[in-house]
């Protein structure tokens, strides 16, 4: 756990020698990787009683990665991000979430943490991901990054939203979407309006799992309160 913090740091190191990372990078990625570290830490103190796991040094992995994805773009809006850096570190992260689920299956070490921790992980990726694209195409596209947050604040008011959800592999797929439409959108491969109707769709297909999740949640609410 410790080694992670010292290997988020190096990695933020060689992108500002090998990448030209500025200062407010760095100090966004550093500022990321303490505040990282120092959560986990303390969700670990309260609830772990085991091994860390294969599992979640998979994730800690890609959240490292996410830190570097972070510090790129936080200095992105001083000066042009290395567009090819960002692009390998978010493709390499989003190629590991699939990785880290199979992990932890095989190796039973799957936990309520542990998932959480993933899927934390995952939304402030995308989150990160929509700030960067949301810079050419529109402020619009934030919604995709802030449109989980904006769930998780509503369930305070209404307890009914933290009911469970049934498995469901089109809320993965749509999940999953996202990231790589953004990363094809933040990396410039595609004409302007193509990366427009991609994310546009993208964003349309999220509201509709976030749509059918909550009308789920709202006929069984009086399980879950």
């Amino acid at each position: 756990m410790t080694a992670g913090l010292g290997v988020q740091l190096l990695v933020l190191e060689i992108l500002c020698r090998a990448a030209g990372l500025g200062t407010a990078g760095w100090l966004t990625g550093s500022t990321f990787a303490v505040v990282t570290w120092a959560v986990l830490i303390m969700a670990l103190r309260r609830s772990w009683t085991g091994p860390f796991g294969p599992a979640n040094r998979v994730t800690l992995a890609r959240t490292i990665l996410v830190g570097g994805v972070t510090a790129l773009v936080a200095d992105s809006f001083a000066h042009r991000a290395p567009v090819a850096v960002l692009v390998a570190l978010a493709t390499v992260a989003l190629i590991l979430d699939a990785v880290d689920g199979h992990v932890a299956r095989r190796t039973g070490t799957a936990t309520t943490l542990g998932a959480r921790f993933d899927m934390e992980v995952d939304a402030f990726l995308i989150l990160v991901l929509s700030i960067y694209v949301a810079m050419p195409l529109g402020a619009w596209v934030l919604a995709i990054g802030l449109m989980r947050y904006a769930f998780v604040a509503a369930s305070w008011a209404l307890p009914w939203l933290r009911g469970a959800l049934p498995p469901s592999m089109a809320r993965k797929a749509v999940a999953a979407l996202q990231g790589i439409v953004l990363v094809v959108a933040g990396a410039g491969i595609v004409p302007g309006v193509w990366a427009f109707v991609a994310v546009a769709g993208a964003l349309a297909l999220l509201m509709w799992s976030f749509g059918r999740d909550v009308a789920w949640l709202w006929r069984t609410r009086g399980a879950a309160v």
